[in-house]
Parts: C-alpha cells; structure tokens; sequence
C-alpha cells in the first residue's frame, strides 16, 4: 500500500496504515477527559470500514469522556445511587440520620423503577408518571421524600457532565393535600400525665415498676418544646436551676445510625436551632428531680439514661408511650405531639414569632405551617364595631 494516508476526520487528522491478512487500520490521537493525547485506533477490511470502526470508537469514548471516569449517559441508575452515596459520604455535610433516610428512601422508594435504565433513558415524562403515581398509591410525603432523593442524585449526574439536565426540574408541580396540624388540648395533656403515671403501677403488676422517666420526659418536652432526641440529649451542664425561671440549653440529640451504637450528637436537629430556653415551674422540678438521681457525676452525664447508664434512644420512648397511651384508649398522640402543643399554646399568647424562637425555627412560616393549630375564633370586638350598623329604633314601634 506504500505511505500511511491521512485524512480529516471528525474527531482530527486520521491515519491509515496496513494491517495483517490485507486489512486496514484506521488511527487516530484523541484527547482523552484528563486533556492527555492517547492513540485510538480501529481496524477494518477496507479503509472506510475502518474509518467508521474508529468513528464509533471515538463516539463512545467521547461520550464516556463526556461524563466522567465514574459516570456517563450509558451508566446504570444504580451506578448512579452507588457513585451518589460516595459522594454524600466524602462531603459529610448530613447527620447520620438524615443520609440513612436518604440511602432507605432511594433503595426502597425508587431504586425498583429505575436501577437498570440507563441515564439517557431516564427522561422527565418517566420521573413525571412515576412521582404520580407513587402520590396516588402511597401518599404525597412518600412521593415527596422519593423526589427529594432523585433530585439530588441527578443533580450529581448533571455535575459530573452525565447529564445535559435534571430530570425532576422539569416534572409537574406537586401539590400537597389539604390538612390541619391538631394540638392537644389541656384536658388530653392531663389525660396523659395520668396514664403515664399510672402505667404498670397497679397491684399485682409482674416485674418491676417503671423508673418515672417517661413522666419526666413528657413534662420536660412541654417545658422545653425540644424534640424528643434534644431532651434526651440534655446533660447536667445544660441546665441552671439556681436562677429564676430556670433555664436549659439545648444543644445536642440523641441519634442512633443503622448499625452503630446510640450516641450523643453535639447539635439539635440543625446547627442554628441551638438556643438556651427558659422553662416553667413543673419542667424545672423535674430538672431538679433528675440532678439528684445524677448526684455527683461529672457535667457531661444525661438527665435521661438506661439502667445501664447508656443513652436511652428515641424510639425507646416513643415505644414505651404508645404502649401507655394505647391502654389508656388514647391515640393519634407522638412525642412531636407536645411541640405542636407549645407552639399553639404560645402562638394564642404572642403570636407565632415567639414560638418559633422557642422551638428554633429560623423562620415562624414553618411554625405556622406545620406546628401551630389553626384558630377559627374571630376577636369579638368585632361584635362591638359592627354594632354601628345596627337599625335605629323608630319610637313608638316595639
């Protein structure tokens, strides 16, 4: 054949030279995603054969290069989950049970409709009908939570060049379902202080009584309006009683990771909802009730503690309430129960802005919206102003 030929193609100046049994490979050097020159070749029984092997050669590598060493528009969407699961790990910006949320929420909620699609094939009208659905067969929170996840996978595809854009952006809007928050009312929360008090207290109950923390617990929720994981997350150097009102800082949770011991996280739910709260007198005989269990401990020892001395975990208690509250014929009633109820209970006293300082919202929309009951009572001034528009009296008629 003489000279290697050269000619311009698609992706720069391709070279052809002679290969065994007659053949023709088709050569080029191509730029590969990390900006090295590397040789691509491709050979064929003719040189336009091997020019258009080489061409689909270059057409996947380009597209593979397109994405990244990780990911590509051909990649699985379970490649996807495993790539994004890494990269939630290697940022570390979530609390551990917020990133073991997400990882249940993909693999139960959406892994099933999508792990084998590959990326370009997962388009708006397949994340659009399979949101719908999950809305119209599970609930609008599941359809919500599965979104959520979905979006911030895809927003990784589209960070690492797999995907031109995100999928979710542009399915239909959701809409959430009309619903009212419902707080208890003062005769409920005496209902259930009685129920705690009474539970497995009476004559001839097998094994041994209930420690009373339970009691404590729910009045320190009502005093404090933290979150079940921030109370039992209190410790000895939280607290002062010796001024008036008394006042506890809440600034940790108790959290327990799939697999992992239960433990103290030194931050509330979010890192600014750390604020040091005043408390009323009940919440405060109870701080001082369970300073003289922990006598002479050290200042970082928990009110709230297992006979082991171990952190007591939050679905301990939440098992331990409905058990109460179910022999009591109580229902519908969680620990997020008495912070729907403060937040009411100081909203009808000063409006929602103090309530949301008190509960640490950043915000009192989302107190609003979600923790403070709806108040269907009108002032009734307004009986005394639309008296104005009363008839007047004719005299002489009744």
């Amino acid at each position: 054949m003489g000279r290697p030929r050269t000619a311009i193609g698609t992706f720069g100046e391709f070279t052809y030279v002679p290969a065994p049994n007659g053949r023709i490979k088709a050569r080029v050097r191509f730029r590969d995603d990390d900006g090295q020159l590397r040789l691509v070749q491709a050979t064929g029984g003719t040189r336009k054969s091997a020019e258009r092997a080489l061409k689909q050669k270059l057409t996947r590598r380009d597209r593979f290069s397109a994405g990244s060493r990780d990911l590509s528009g051909d990649s699985t969407f379970g490649r996807l989950v495993e790539v994004w699961l890494a990269d939630l790990d290697l940022t570390d910006k979530l609390a551990p049970s917020t990133r073991a949320l997400y990882e249940r929420n993909m693999r139960q909620l959406v892994m099933p409709a999508f792990e084998s699609h590959t990326l370009r094939e997962i388009n708006v009208r397949k994340v659009d009908q399979f949101i719908k659905k999950l809305a119209s067969t599970k609930s609008y929170s599941t359809a919500k939570q599965a979104r959520t996840v979905l979006s911030l996978a895809f927003g990784l595809a589209v960070r690492y060049d797999a995907l031109k854009e995100n999928p979710v952006r542009g399915i239909a809007r959701m809409h959430k379902p009309p619903s009212q928050t419902m707080a208890l009312t003062l005769e409920q929360v005496d209902a259930i202080r009685d129920a705690a008090r009474g539970w497995r207290r009476a004559p001839g109950t097998p094994g041994p009584p209930p420690d009373g923390q339970l009691e404590q617990i729910i009045e320190a929720m009502l005093g404090t309006s933290a979150r079940i994981g921030e109370v039992l997350a209190i410790r000895k150097c939280d607290v002062d009683v010796t001024v008036s009102p008394a006042t506890v800082r809440i600034c940790g949770a108790i959290v327990s990771p799939a697999g992992k011991p239960t433990y103290r996280q030194a931050h509330p739910k979010t890192q600014k909802s750390t604020r040091v709260v005043s408390v009323p007198s009940f919440a405060a005989e109870v701080i001082r009730q369970r300073l003289v269990v922990v006598g002479p401990e050290g200042p970082d020892q928990l009110l709230f503690f297992t006979r082991n001395g171990t952190p007591l975990t939050t679905n301990n208690i939440r098992r331990r309430l409905r058990a109460v509250l179910s022999e009591a014929g109580i229902e519908g009633v969680t620990p997020h129960a008495f912070r729907r109820t403060v937040a009411t209970v100081l909203d009808r006293a000063s409006g929602p802005d103090l309530a949301a300082e008190l509960l640490g919202h950043t915000s009192s929309k989302i107190t609003k919206e979600h923790y403070i009951q709806p108040d269907e009572a009108v002032d009734p001034v307004t009986a005394e102003i639309l008296e104005a528009l009363a008839p007047k009296r004719v005299e002489g008629q009744p």
